[in-house]
């Protein structure tokens, strides 16, 4: 009987470590490849940005760490962000955390549209964008901005995110 309820435990935990990988499946093409964009903001500062995303913890996290501008003065570049994004269960939604060097956090929801990852969360008074929008196995669209009902009010930022070469997954 012991040996019974210890394989259906066994079993459970399989199933929801299962689960919680396929609800970040949508990661997949973005994990092993250093991911590359340059841009303007609307008010003509720079963004430039290198990220790596990995697997972590049996697949149960996707991690995200960018390199970006490290000063206010945009002189400074290094790594900038360490961002987790984790399926919770008890709310059937992807959640991410993004940290920051300047010690702020990022928290908000990752809403998957056919191959197209879309964050959103709250910035100030307002509910703030960013999309990657999905091109092709290296390439996705970037736009950050006011986006309602499935159409952008405001655009930030509009760039492309590209895919360098493979990661070695040691950053």
């Amino acid at each position: 009987m012991r040996t019974i309820v210890i394989f259906a435990l066994l079993a459970i935990i399989s199933i929801s470590t299962q689960s919680q990988e396929n609800n970040l499946l949508i990661f997949k093409n973005l994990v092993g490849k250093e991911w590359k964009s340059e841009g303007k903001w609307g008010d003509g500062t720079v963004f430039k940005q290198e990220t790596v995303f990995t697997f972590d913890l049996n697949s149960t996290l996707v991690i995200a760490k960018s390199k970006g501008f490290t000063d206010q003065k945009q002189t400074q570049y290094g790594w900038r962000n360490h961002g987790i994004r984790k399926f919770d269960t008890e709310t059937k939604t992807i959640k991410f955390w993004e940290f920051d060097v300047f010690g702020g956090v990022t928290e908000g929801t990752v809403t998957v549209d056919g191959k197209n990852l879309i964050y959103q969360y709250p910035y100030g008074e307002s509910i703030v964008t960013d999309m990657w929008e999905y091109i092709d196995d290296h390439t996705y669209n970037f736009k950050v901005g006011n986006y309602v009902n499935g159409n952008w009010k405001q655009v930030y930022l509009e760039t492309q995110f590209k895919a360098l070469k493979s990661s070695n997954n040691n950053h």
